[in-house]
């Protein structure tokens, strides 16, 4: 009987003791593996939004140059009334033995702009000139007025356009008084036809006052406009030499 009593008891530690360890291992491993996964994925993508904003400043520090080398630009605009263009043209009147003079006429209605860098001369520019050529005036309302309704009609085309195309041969320096001597080449309309012209140019600048002299020489023939021919009174050379006196200030 204490036989069959000891096989029991022993058995019964068998079971409790096998039954025991399988119950406590399970739970471990689940919590270890599962807790430090999430940790380490947070503080990486904090980093990118940092290093994104560093370039801004420097772009809008790149926007400051250009309007420094504006700056260095000054805007001079033709004075009209103190400003005039003039046309030269060699007549020879048939009525009087075929004597020779020299037609002469004035306009001082003149307009336009100048842009000087004095810092760097060469970045000058001059912008459109326009001329009242309506307002010609000679020592003979005769002859003004047959060119202006004939001939010319600046009754019709009052407005002579200069655009310039480019400046040629202005100086690498400036000096204050010193008079510089260049080139403008450009479209001028007259009437309805527009032909490239050379201007040849000597300016100077005293304080506030820019003055110069603008030299050309045209064919009216180019412009569909003569040479005139008045029947048994004159006639006129095709050749005609304009000049262009200018006072500008800012």
């Amino acid at each position: 009987m204490q036989k069959l009593v000891s096989v029991w008891f022993v058995l019964l530690l068998l079971i409790v003791s096998a039954c025991a360890p399988a119950a406590t291992p399970q739970p471990e491993p689940t919590v270890e593996t599962s807790l430090p996964t999430p940790v380490p994925t947070m503080p990486p993508a904090a980093e990118p939004t940092a290093v994104l904003t560093e370039p801004q400043p420097t772009q809008t520090g790149e926007s400051e140059p250009p309007g420094g080398e504006q700056a260095e630009t000054k805007v001079f605009k033709i004075v009209p009334g103190e400003s005039r263009v003039t046309y030269e043209v060699g007549e020879t009147f048939i009525n009087q033995n075929n004597r020779f003079s020299v037609a002469v006429g004035v306009t001082t209605e003149v307009r336009g702009e100048i842009y000087a860098n004095l810092s760097n001369p060469p970045e000058s520019s001059i912008g459109v000139i326009e001329v009242d050529i309506s307002q010609f005036k000679s020592d003979s309302s005769r002859r003004d007025g047959v060119i202006r309704n004939q001939w010319l009609e600046s009754a019709r085309y009052p407005i002579a356009r200069f655009e310039p195309l480019r400046v040629e041969g202005l100086p690498q320096t400036y000096t204050e008084a010193t008079p510089y001597a260049f080139r403008v080449v450009g479209n001028l309309t007259v009437k309805d036809v527009t032909r490239e012209v050379a201007f040849d140019i000597t300016a100077q600048l005293q304080g506030e006052t820019l003055t110069g002299k603008a030299t050309t020489t045209i064919l009216m023939s180019d412009f569909g406009v003569g040479p005139i021919s008045i029947l048994g009174v004159l006639n006129t050379e095709d050749e005609v030499k304009l000049t262009f006196d200018f006072v500008a200030r800012p």
